[in-house]
């Protein structure tokens, strides 16, 4: 037996899917959702056009408002 993860992009789609089950020809289990590996995987979606320079440029404003100096 093959496992598959499949990403429905079509209504139609999802028919043909469950017609498929109702003839036992698939087995269809959804997946429970966890909304942190949600943001996760958003967050790894986008491209970072962040320099190494802006990064460090946030980090010491950061600490400056941190310590005071």
């Amino acid at each position: 037996m093959a496992s598959m993860n499949i990403e429905i992009l079509n209504p139609k789609a999802k028919k043909l899917l469950q017609d498929l089950e109702e003839l036992k020809l698939i087995s269809i289990s959804e997946e429970n959702s966890n909304p942190f590996f949600d943001v996760v995987k958003k967050i790894r979606s986008k491209k970072a056009n962040i320099s190494i320079q802006e990064i460090t440029k946030d980090i010491e404003t950061v600490r400056t408002k941190r310590y005071g100096k």
